[in-house]
């Protein structure tokens, strides 16, 4: 059965379309697989490797960035919720009142031997 891609939710298409994920972002491009094998040469190699921790460390504050942009609204909507059920989270007023209800704390000492 053929199905558009845009439509397919586990599809990048879908997800590149709805800004589910991060497919425009430049740090992608060092990952690129390159067909020709460069010559090794030692400076290159050190700079790399230092470019990569900094590459890592924009990608990661991008990512976090990009997560709670998306969860904004979640945010949101969980205020909302909350708000017009607090009854179920407040304290019953039976228990503010009686505080005979809850069981009394009691200290033990405790002795190592």
């Amino acid at each position: 059965m053929k199905r558009n891609p845009q439509k397919v939710k586990w599809t990048k298409a879908y997800r590149r379309l709805h800004g589910k994920d991060m497919t425009q972002d430049s740090t992608f491009e060092f990952e690129r697989k390159r067909n020709r094998q460069e010559i090794y040469d030692r400076n290159v190699v050190e700079n790399t490797l230092r470019a990569i921790k900094t590459i890592n460390k924009i990608r990661m504050a991008r990512e976090a960035k990009h997560h709670a942009m998306r969860m904004k609204g979640k945010k949101k909507a969980v205020v909302k919720e909350l708000e017009q059920s607090i009854h179920v989270v407040k304290v019953p007023l039976a228990l503010q009142q009686e505080p005979s209800y809850t069981l009394p704390k009691i200290n033990v000492k405790i002795e190592l031997t």
